[in-house]
């Protein structure tokens, strides 16, 4: 396809480092010269410097040509503007818009988001997925991800293997044996930086990030085979009050009844705003890294702390003071600078919150062809989970596993059909109307999107 991303910061540039690899004919458009050299230089994209409000600019991106438009420039009007011009002068199929501003949200103002007034097709809001990713987080404790798939019937884990996990050194093929009705799938880990899909007889190994699909009814069941035996906290710290704060709190109030959740906004008119919005939450107006007001909020009683605010450094500060004053906790820190992931082990974080991974999948789930319904990155988009449905005109259908002739860079992780969860063997026959869930590296994607085709007949 022929994309337009209009924006060249972290979002941007790793979306059309993602897509080129995917071999789309990416252009992105920046006012800043210095951010386009970068993306000139290092991938292989065409990088234009200019408004991308400009019909001029848009027509030299070939805008008549362009199937889609990605706007993620760092103000929301301009993104509604972009794909308004986008519609209106080179009619562009699909525009996909990042905006920001609650106001904007509000589903009493969803009208406004037709051809006839401002033709955006999907809306990203970064701060309400990473709140929806927290709050999956909080519902799998013991996990470092949970992300569902299949109507919710299906989820992808990650999971931390730590020195206590029963499942070390063992290999794939006893684990069917030790957990006979465990409906899980090991699609790999991440050792050593470094994805690996895992074989029948491969291990494994202490320090391991695995990533597993499950039936979701046994969330509970695979976190401890996995040696995870955490309960799901009530009592919840949250620092900052901000956009992604403030609908974390909300959501949990709707999700979780006995949850007792405490927030700390340090400006008193947002505290206010907030303290209006929310039900059950006591919102305290303070410094999060003031150890009289981390005691106001009885510190000691709180099972997990997030870290929220829009600074990185005061985020990982308020996690080192709930470690040195009230050891135990569960703390998150959201963090925007990728180079502060490396202190997570030495400043003890259990998890730093990337806002730009969760805002790429969230787009690159809508640039997938075919019947491709959702798509998770792993390892900055070198692998992707994938939700798709077999139609009529697959060439999967009622073929076996074994016979499909996948590559290796593909795996098959779990199958919804009709009600019932298969995690397949080799002799699986697909059927028409399944929903599969899949691992598959970035280079495949274009046989991933050919299997789950559309046909054009």
């Amino acid at each position: 396809m022929n994309i337009i991303i209009c924006g060249a910061g972290r979002v941007g540039f790793t979306i059309a480092k993602l897509l080129s690899e995917q071999n789309h004919s990416i252009t992105v458009i920046d006012q800043s010269s210095e951010d386009i050299q970068k993306i000139n230089d290092t991938l292989d994209v065409k990088g234009i410097v200019g408004k991308a409000t400009y019909p001029s600019i848009l027509e030299k991106a070939d805008g008549s040509n362009a199937d889609m438009i990605i706007a993620v420039t760092r103000n929301d009007e301009i993104n509604m503007l972009i794909c308004q011009i986008a519609y209106t002068v080179f009619k562009i199929s699909k525009k996909i818009a990042r905006i920001r501003s609650q106001d904007y949200l509000n589903p009493k103002f969803s009208k406004v988001y037709s051809k006839e007034n401002l033709p955006i097709d999907v809306i990203i809001s970064p701060e309400l997925e990473i709140a929806k990713s927290i709050q999956r987080k909080l519902e799998a404790p013991g996990a470092l991800d949970n992300i569902p798939f299949a109507d919710n019937k299906i989820r992808l884990l990650e999971i931390s293997v730590e020195k206590n996990c029963p499942l070390v050194k063992i290999k794939l093929k006893e684990l069917t044996k030790k957990f006979p009705k465990l409906e899980a799938h090991i699609l790999g880990v991440i050792r050593k930086d470094k994805f690996i899909i895992l074989k029948k007889n491969d291990v494994i190994q202490e320090n391991d990030k695995a990533y597993v699909v499950i039936n979701s009814s046994q969330m509970q069941q695979t976190l401890s085979a996995f040696g995870h035996n955490e309960k799901i906290s009530n009592k919840i710290l949250i620092i900052g009050g901000g956009n992604i704060g403030f609908n974390l709190a909300k959501n949990i109030e709707k999700s979780f009844e006995d949850a007792r959740i405490k927030i700390i906004e340090k400006d008193k008119t947002r505290a206010e705003i907030i303290a209006k919005e929310l039900n059950n939450s006591i919102i305290i107006n303070g410094d999060g890294l003031d150890e009289d007001v981390l005691n106001e909020a009885n510190l000691s009683e709180v099972e997990t702390v997030l870290a929220l605010t829009n600074d990185d450094e005061d985020n990982l500060m308020v996690s080192v003071l709930v470690e040195k004053f009230s050891k135990d906790k569960r703390t998150m820190a959201l963090i925007n600078k990728p180079n502060y992931s490396l202190l997570q082990s030495s400043l003890k974080i259990n998890d730093l919150i990337d806002p730009r991974m969760n805002t790429v999948s969230s787009i690159l789930k809508h640039v997938h062809k075919g019947s491709i319904e959702n798509a998770y990155s792993i390892l900055n988009g070198e692998y992707e989970v994938i939700e798709a449905e077999i139609i009529e005109t697959s060439d999967l259908v009622n073929k076996e596993l074994k016979n499909s002739n996948l590559p290796e860079e593909i795996r098959i992780g779990a199958i919804l059909r009709g009600e019932e969860i298969i995690i397949p063997r080799s002799n699986f026959i697909f059927q028409k109307k399944d929903i599969v869930v899949l691992l598959a590296k970035i280079n495949q994607l274009p046989l991933v999107e050919s299997m789950f085709r559309i046909s054009s007949i």
